[in-house]
């Protein structure tokens, strides 16, 4: 039996990605992906003793928990990690209006980062916005 796979410990492969592990963010009642964060370990630890979704922030080099500076807080209800230990999936309750920093043609935070899709349809893999 392969321990990593199989075991009940909580082992987290941090260093196979200089540290990082991608973090999929999902919406536990719609089930919708909202986010794809990094974690290091000690964001990691933060989610669990704030209950709140911490990351790695790589493009400031910083732990951010998400929502704290705009109120749009992501409430973690489980925790899941896969096979190999290396990826993990916060699922949440939203507490705010949106998962993303960006706005909508409205001026709303967008409920998920994930508010385009691809028309595989043409060629040129345009994208078409689909706002809620």
């Amino acid at each position: 039996m392969n321990k990593l796979e199989e075991g009940d410990i909580l082992s987290l492969q941090f260093e196979k990605r200089n540290g990082l592990l991608p973090v999929v963010v999902q919406e536990v009642k719609s089930k919708e992906i909202l986010m794809l964060g990094y974690a290091n370990k000690e964001a990691f630890e933060e989610t669990l003793r704030s209950k709140y979704a911490t990351f790695w922030s790589t493009s400031r080099n910083e732990l951010w928990t998400k929502g704290l500076t705009s109120g749009d807080t992501l409430k973690v209800v489980e925790i899941r990690v896969d096979c190999d230990q290396d990826a993990i999936i916060y699922i949440v309750e939203k507490e705010g209006r949106g998962a993303c920093h960006t706005k909508s043609k409205k001026g709303t935070a967008r409920t998920s980062c994930f508010y385009r899709k691809m028309n595989l349809t043409e060629e040129e893999g345009e994208l078409e916005f689909i706002e809620k």
